[in-house]
């Protein structure tokens, strides 16, 4: 800007000045002084907080942690569940384990029954098997 566009602004902002009214430099004066002290008062006033941020800041923490309790119970269950019937499955397996163990033990028994009743009725015969013929001639010649 060069200065006679200055000096042409402030002389012109000489002018209004001096062209203003005295009820409106008054007016101007009021409201001037009641902005300052609206402001002053405004600045001094005590300040109060809102627990309501606290309150809501406690519960959303009480949330979050409710949730991850929830979810680490439902985690905790679906663990436990889930060696619960490993555990049952690992005991059935076991039992049956042991009733066929059982089986084969009684099984054995007769087998072994079975064999010591041959041997006692092979030992207990007067003829062994391979002679029986003879011993039937025999028989039939003793009662002639």
């Amino acid at each position: 800007m060069s200065w006679m566009n200055r000096w042409a602004r402030r002389n012109d902002a000489q002018q209004v000045d001096a062209a203003m009214e005295p009820e409106l430099t008054e007016a101007l004066a009021d409201f001037k002084a009641s902005v300052h002290a609206w402001s002053e008062a405004a600045y001094h006033r005590r300040r109060a907080m809102h627990p309501a941020v606290v309150r809501r800041t406690w519960r959303l923490a009480a949330g979050w942690a409710m949730a991850c309790v929830l979810v680490a119970g439902a985690g905790s269950a679906a663990v436990y569940e889930r060696h619960e019937r490993a555990e049952q499955a690992r005991i059935v397996a076991a039992a049956r384990a042991a009733e066929q163990q059982r089986e084969l033990a009684a099984q054995h028994a007769r087998a072994e029954e079975d064999l010591m009743a041959k041997v006692n009725s092979d030992v207990s015969r007067e003829v062994p098997d391979a002679m029986e013929p003879l011993a039937a001639l025999m028989s039939d010649d003793s009662t002639q």
